[in-house]
């Protein structure tokens, strides 16, 4: 029987950090050649060559044609064999692992080459079984029922015309225009962007203009303001992203929202009386304030749980990794003009920082969760990963199948899997914790 590839390698395995190990591995020369016969073989069988009929081309010839798609092929053979060597290593919970420098295979020489792992860090969780946690519900007040009610009141109250100055949550009737000289293929949202007459603009957030909220609260009807509009370096139309535009608005009228009546709020809400309303909007409170204490409890758990584990080292190109992804996401807080980029390289130090306390934090998180998921045996199930991919594509308003494709394409599939599962160790811990 032919000795398979695996049964030739040769491995040593060496520590190189606490959550660090590097797999050297040795391939006898014997062992290259009959794994090039295998491989030039299936590689005959593949390629078609003028003059010959399908896999009967000489092999030698071949070899010499097709040296370095052969030996590309070889490589990969054999380090995916090492890999399978060193997951094999029971011993070790590997995070991840790659190829160390770029090793060159010869044909007919014995090759060497590692394979550099992260592995998961090593610690005991104590006595977690025991901790408990208590705190109490809080009931919901008439009085914090009355300020929902009168909060509904003004969302579902009609705008109307009003005399005086513009106030914040306003909605004003104006036409403007701005010094942007306008794309010759600019879309008609950039030049609606850009001018419109006779239109509305909200003072509040989200801003449909940048700064416009700053600039008209105070605003009277009839008048005409000019204000600097900064638009973020995101923005949603790349043509202003990064840009100053000055804007020229004359206000047309002022809208305000007129507070329902009892009968009003109660119609609206499509309930018989506004006592059912209240009714309604104490339960929805209960909820919220269950919800709240539920979430306070699985935060309340984790932090008994870290103080019980105690300190312990993170697998270094895992913790890299993670405080680029913190960074990025500081930038996308704070960048949202050149000004502010320019800033953020001026500050770079402080924000790598506050990447690398988050990243610790999360890792750590991570890895304590994750190895309370081995001991109880909690895993994740696919049809909780579809139910909450349902639920986000809801909220953000796309399509199931868009917004399952949108995750898979940037990475973001493993993320949500993995905050799913240690929201489901928290929750299963904190009710653990409250008995």
């Amino acid at each position: 029987m032919a000795k398979k590839l695996v049964d030739s390698i040769q491995m040593e395995v060496r520590s190189v950090q606490p959550c660090r190990r590097e797999f050297d591995f040795t391939v006898p020369a014997e062992a290259i050649k009959s794994e090039t016969a295998k491989t030039l073989a299936d590689f005959a069988r593949a390629v078609s060559v003028p003059g010959f009929r399908q896999g009967k081309a000489p092999l030698g010839m071949l070899r010499t044609k097709y040296a370095s798609d052969i030996k590309e092929e070889l490589q990969r053979r054999i380090i995916y064999a090492a890999y399978e060597m060193a997951s094999g290593d029971k011993s070790l919970d590997i995070v991840t692992c790659g190829v160390e420098g770029e090793p060159a295979l010869e044909f007919d020489k014995e090759f060497r080459f590692t394979l550099g792992a992260d592995v998961a860090p090593e610690f005991e969780l104590g006595d977690y079984k025991s901790i408990k946690v208590e705190l109490p519900l809080d009931a919901v007040t008439d009085e914090q029922v009355e300020e929902r009610v009168k909060f509904y009141r003004t969302m579902y109250g009609n705008y109307v015309d009003v005399d005086g100055a513009a106030q914040k949550d306003d909605m004003l009737k104006v036409s403007y225009s701005s010094d942007f000289p306008v794309p010759e293929d600019a879309s008609a949202a950039l030049k609606r962007q850009l001018a419109a007459d006779n239109t509305f603009l909200w003072l509040s957030e989200p801003e449909t203009i940048p700064g416009c909220m700053k600039a008209l609260e105070g605003a009277e009807k009839g008048k005409e303001y000019t204000f600097d509009a900064v638009y973020p370096a995101d923005y949603r139309e790349a043509a202003l992203a990064g840009k100053t535009v000055k804007y020229t608005v004359k206000v047309e009228a002022i809208q305000r929202r007129e507070a329902l009546s009892d009968e009003a709020l109660a119609e609206k809400a499509r309930v018989k009386s506004i006592e059912e309303f209240r009714d309604m909007l104490r339960k929805t409170m209960e909820q919220e304030n269950e919800a709240k204490r539920r979430n306070e409890a699985t935060e309340a758990v984790y932090r008994k749980l870290s103080d019980l584990v105690g300190e312990f080292e993170l697998p270094p190109n895992v913790l890299q990794a993670e405080e680029q992804k913190e960074l990025q996401k500081i930038a996308r807080e704070v960048v949202k003009s050149e000004e502010d980029a320019e800033k953020f390289k001026k500050e770079i130090e402080t924000h790598k920082a506050r990447a690398t306390e988050a990243a610790k934090a999360s890792l750590r998180r991570t890895f304590i969760l994750r190895k309370v998921a081995k001991e109880e045996k909690i895993s994740l199930e696919q049809s909780e990963v579809d139910s909450q991919l349902r639920d986000m594509s809801r909220y953000y308003g796309y399509k199931e199948k868009d917004f399952r494709a949108m995750l898979e394409k940037n990475g973001g599939m493993d993320e949500l899997q993995l905050d799913i599962l240690n929201a489901k160790v928290l929750n299963h811990l904190a009710e653990q914790a409250s008995k």
